[in-house]
């Protein structure tokens, strides 16, 4: 990358779209709809682990009212722990390094016109630092520690590369508390060539939204939530899809999956009988290659309702419990 291209990078200033003082979490996502923030960006080029290209674009569009939505005051929720220990990463992150770091109480914006759609919030603006200007703060459980193990995971590089793009600022700190207890930092630097790549594809994503057309599904459960929440319903009519060659061949090789899937079950199924019958009343059995655990677990209570309707009738129509139906897919062979 040429020196002058990098301090070309660094002279643009982000727009301040709106301030966020004071603002409610609903007005700030609504304007998070009018474009993609930085933590939108991995969904929005397929690389995001929890959200998928179709489930961002049901937000984008207004369809997600359908969609599990969270409660900021769920505390039995990672996002909650997030926000409550932002500000402790941060204030952690400025006694470690010795680094001045303040809020940006505002929703910025791409400065170029081509661009509006890019927007950003920053954790925090570190100042009096020539060498890094943004720090992004992370917190991860047992679960989320695990994609940190090789460093920053891919979608937090997206999340940061965007932030560089819409700011114009040439480095990035990421601060991640894991697990509660150990605090890593890593550098992330601009990279002018993922920049590029990033802005065409959220570019693309976002034609999907302007032209409200929904983007390709990718196997994931929030492609799967997405389907149910855009296609709640069934019309009773029938699709002939006999001449379509492509959706043959998908039909086809699913048909296949599910022979080979079929299969790879029933000899699991072998294979872990085999080893039960060598552990006999042993609670673990010690393999070159690993271990494995076979233990009773503590008795639970429970109440049978069926008895209970049984005996007392009359509760079924006192407290009723009307479940929403939703679709199932169910393939059948010639």
């Amino acid at each position: 990358m040429a020196a002058s291209s990098q301090r070309n990078a660094g002279t643009r200033h982000a727009l301040r779209l709106v301030s966020t003082k004071g603002m409610d979490r609903n007005t700030w996502l609504q304007i998070r709809k009018h474009g993609i923030g930085s933590s939108d960006a991995a969904a929005a080029v397929g690389l995001n682990p929890y959200q998928s290209m179709l489930e961002l674009w049901l937000i984008k569009t207004g369809r997600d009212a359908e969609l599990p939505q969270i409660d900021p005051e769920d505390d039995s929720q990672p996002a909650f722990w997030g926000t409550v220990l932002e500000p402790i990463v941060a204030e952690h992150y400025a006694r470690k390094t010795g680094r001045k770091v303040r809020r940006i109480n505002a929703v910025l914006q791409h400065p170029d016109k081509d661009k509006p759609w890019m927007l950003a919030n920053i954790d925090r603006e570190i100042v009096g630092c020539p060498d890094v200007h943004i720090l992004e703060c992370k917190t991860a459980g047992e679960f989320g520690a695990r994609l940190w193990k090789d460093g920053v995971p891919e979608y937090i590089q997206c999340q940061v590369q965007h932030q560089l793009a819409v700011t114009g600022k040439h480095a990035a700190d990421v601060c991640v508390l894991l697990c509660g207890q150990e605090i890593r930092i890593y550098r992330i630097e601009r990279d002018e060539e993922l920049i590029a790549s990033l802005i065409e594809l959220e570019r693309q994503f976002w034609r999907h939204v302007e032209t409200d057309t929904p983007p390709p599904t990718d196997g994931s459960e929030s492609s799967a939530r997405a389907l149910q929440c855009l296609y709640p319903r069934d019309n009773s009519t029938t699709l002939d899809c006999s001449e379509d060659e492509g959706l043959c061949g998908d039909f086809n090789e699913l048909l296949d999956l599910r022979d080979q899937i079929s299969s790879l079950a029933d000899r699991e199924s072998k294979l872990k009988q085999r080893i039960q019958s060598a552990m006999g009343e042993s609670s673990r059995a010690v393999f070159a290659q690993g271990s494995i655990s076979w233990k009773r677990s503590k008795d639970s209570t429970g109440l049978d309702v069926a008895k209970l309707l049984t005996d007392q009738p009359e509760l079924q129509q006192a407290y009723p419990l009307i479940k929403p139906g939703s679709r199932r897919f169910i393939v059948n062979t010639a």
